[in-house]
C-alpha cells in the first residue's frame, strides 16, 4: 500500500460547485491566485483551516497542485478544508460576488491598510497572489477592496502564506461574529 492509498483527499470542487456551495451568511474563504509552491499552498491551507475558512480556492493552471508535500505542509488541513480549483479566478470571484461575497485582495500597492478599518462583515473572500507577481491584473480588478499590510521592518514583504495568516488573524477574524474559541 502506498502513501496515497492510506490518506484520501477530498474531491476537488469545480467552479460551478463553488457557486452552488451552501455557504453560511458570515462565511469567509481564501483564494490563492497563482501560488505555485506546494509548501506555500499547504501552509496557506493550514492557516485558512485553523482560522475557520469555509473553503480554499485555487487555480487549475499555473498553481501548485495538492501533492504529498502540500498535505504535509498543511499538517492535514487539506484533508478537511473544501478545495475548489477553477480555471479563471476573476470569473470565480464574480460568481462569489453574485452569491453575496465581498472580495478583498491583499495587495502591497493598496492605499488602504488592514489597520485602516475592520474587515467587512458578512460573506468574505480574501485573495492572495503569488509571491513574485502578486495577483493577476484581472483578479485585482475583480476585487471590491484592496488592502495592504504595513511592513515596518527592513524586509519588504512576507511570503504568501505568512501574509495570509497575518491578515486572517488581524483583519478577518476580528470582524467575524463567531471568531471566539471553539
Amino acid at each position: 500500500m502506498n502513501r496515497r492509498e492510506r490518506v484520501r483527499l477530498a474531491d476537488e470542487l469545480t467552479e460551478r460547485e463553488l457557486a452552488e456551495w451552501p455557504f453560511e451568511d458570515d462565511a469567509f474563504l481564501v483564494v490563492l491566485d497563482g501560488v505555485d509552491d506546494p509548501q506555500n499552498l499547504g501552509a496557506a491551507a493550514r492557516s485558512a483551516e485553523a482560522a475557520g475558512a469555509a473553503m480554499l480556492v485555487t487555480r487549475v493552471h499555473r498553481a501548485a497542485p495538492v501533492t504529498p508535500a502540500a498535505v504535509r505542509a498543511s499538517a492535514g488541513a487539506l484533508l478537511h478544508l473544501p478545495h475548489a480549483r477553477v480555471a479563471n479566478i476573476a470569473r470565480a470571484l464574480r460568481r462569489l460576488q453574485d452569491g453575496g461575497f465581498t472580495v478583498v485582495g491583499l495587495d502591497e500597492r493598496a492605499e488602504t491598510s488592514i489597520y485602516d478599518e475592520p474587515g467587512p462583515s458578512g460573506r468574505l473572500a480574501i485573495v492572495v497572489g503569488s509571491e513574485g507577481e502578486g495577483m493577476a491584473r484581472l483578479t485585482r480588478e475583480a476585487c471590491d477592496v484592496l488592502v495592504g499590510m504595513p511592513m515596518r521592518g527592513h524586509v519588504g514583504s512576507l511570503n504568501a502564506s505568512a501574509s495570509l495568516a497575518a491578515v486572517l488573524y488581524g483583519y478577518v477574524l476580528p470582524s467575524r461574529s463567531s471568531h471566539g474559541p471553539r
